[in-house]
């Protein structure tokens, strides 16, 4: 694991789920044998985005709610490197939320991994879209007042491709199902529940040891029922995945017959001829 190993030290509070992913997704790299110049790793703003400087490889730092869609760019333009790009569940499903809908209508090739631990990290403890109603967040002394987005329900309305879910504290079964994302041809959703042991008061690392449990991939039905259901249990694993729906440049008309990828279509074009008419 050297290789991705960084001489930078994690900033991350004592306990963080981002220690069990970063050792995860090192993992999962270095098993399906791609070196760090072989891979582009996308990051979104909050605590998870840290990891861009304690991981070597080619890595993208973008704006807060849009690492999916820069991250669907680089897809396109180079479809034989793989793109993972990490957003956290305030990002994803408030500022980004639009574009996590239109990457998985498309079904972009690529791999979307959720830092899902409830809250705004970075800033301090603020309640997301996925923060239960009623729980006291530091900006919501008194308790949240909101109905929180059913995230896996809302997922699976779009008709995914590829849909699992993984927990910090089993990095032996996270490693196998980023592995899975990884070489999934379409838009891969991971959504891995950590504990933020600084900010998220309501789901800690021993409730989630508790609560998950492992299961193999079920039809879509069945896969989606089993991932809104936490009332009991949480169902971790790959949840669902259709191997036979096409890639969005898979089906373009105009790229049909084309083996050029379209970073190889672009070209230094002279530029003067139409600035001088302005001049």
């Amino acid at each position: 694991m050297k290789d991705y190993n960084c001489k930078n030290q994690c900033t991350w509070c004592d306990g963080c789920g981002n220690y069990g992913i970063l050792t995860a997704i090192k993992r999962a790299l270095i098993e399906l044998g791609l070196a760090p110049h072989q891979v582009l790793i996308c990051f979104d703003v909050g605590c998870h985005g840290n990891m861009s400087d304690t991981l070597v490889g080619y890595r993208f730092h973008g704006l807060h709610g849009r690492v999916i869609s820069l991250s669907a760019g680089a897809a396109l333009a180079n479809p034989d490197v793989p793109v993972i790009a990490f957003g956290g569940d305030g990002a994803c499903f408030s500022e980004g939320v639009g574009h996590l809908v239109h990457a998985i209508r498309s079904n972009y090739n690529m791999t979307f991994i959720l830092h899902n631990n409830g809250n705004y990290g970075l800033t301090t403890g603020q309640a997301s879209s996925l923060t239960p109603r009623g729980e006291k967040m530091d900006m919501a002394p008194l308790g949240t007042v909101e109905e929180p987005l059913n995230s896996m329900d809302f997922v699976f309305s779009l008709n995914p491709s590829f849909v699992a879910r993984g927990f910090n504290g089993n990095i032996s079964q996270l490693t196998n199902i980023l592995k899975s994302a990884i070489y999934h041809q379409g838009f891969s959703y991971v959504d891995v529940l950590q504990a933020c042991p600084t900010y998220n008061k309501f789901v800690s690392h021993e409730y989630l040891l508790e609560k998950c449990y492992e299961c193999e991939p079920m039809n879509f039905e069945t896969a989606r029922k089993a991932a809104v259901d936490t009332s009991e249990k949480i169902a971790t694993g790959v949840l669902y995945q259709d191997k036979t729906r096409p890639t969005f440049l898979d089906q373009l008309e105009a790229r049909k017959g084309i083996d050029s990828r379209l970073v190889d279509e672009v070209k230094k074009v002279d530029v003067s001829a139409l600035l001088a008419k302005f001049s």
